[in-house]
């Protein structure tokens, strides 16, 4: 890692770190300062699926949440899921995409682009896009800054 001191800006550049590589941070990680995020890379998933971290406690210091731009190829679906003790805030940039949830993942709904969704902690669940040619794309935000730490398969999530 590099840092280069501009003005009152600290930026960190990590370099080497395949969950940082090229990633830009602007700000001290003190909890006073105000971190920016750029250039975030690509990472993959338990849920297997393409995810790019741009707050959490590793990029930005943060204590409480994580906040991620998540990705669902066309046709895709995650391996289904759960957040052990954390809850989940989904809005859907773009897509169609419907999502088994619940015990045995037995209910479902159908969301579009626009729709804001909350998982509760704990609720096994599984993504699916429901186009074959268009990704769908959503903003995560999870009370847990290490998000991907806490992320449990799902035994009997195996796709319908």
């Amino acid at each position: 890692m590099r840092w280069a001191v501009t003005g009152m800006a600290i930026t960190a550049i990590f370099a080497g770190s395949p969950a940082c590589a090229g990633q830009e941070i602007i700000g001290a990680r003190d909890g006073k300062d105000v971190v920016t995020v750029r250039n975030v890379e690509e990472t993959g998933s338990k849920q297997a699926l393409p995810i790019f971290s741009g707050i959490s406690g590793k990029t930005a210091g943060a204590r409480h949440l994580s906040m991620l731009k998540v990705i669902i190829p066309p046709g895709a679906t995650a391996k289904a899921h759960v957040h052990k003790g954390y809850e989940s805030a989904v809005y859907l940039l773009q897509g169609k995409v419907k999502t088994r949830y619940g015990e045995g993942l037995s209910k479902s709904v159908v969301n579009t682009a626009g729709d804001f969704l909350f998982i509760p902690a704990g609720v096994p669940h599984q993504p699916t896009n429901l186009s074959e040619t268009q990704a769908a794309i959503a903003i995560v935000v999870r009370n847990d800054p290490n998000e991907q730490e806490h992320v449990v398969l799902y035994p009997s999530g195996e796709s319908k």
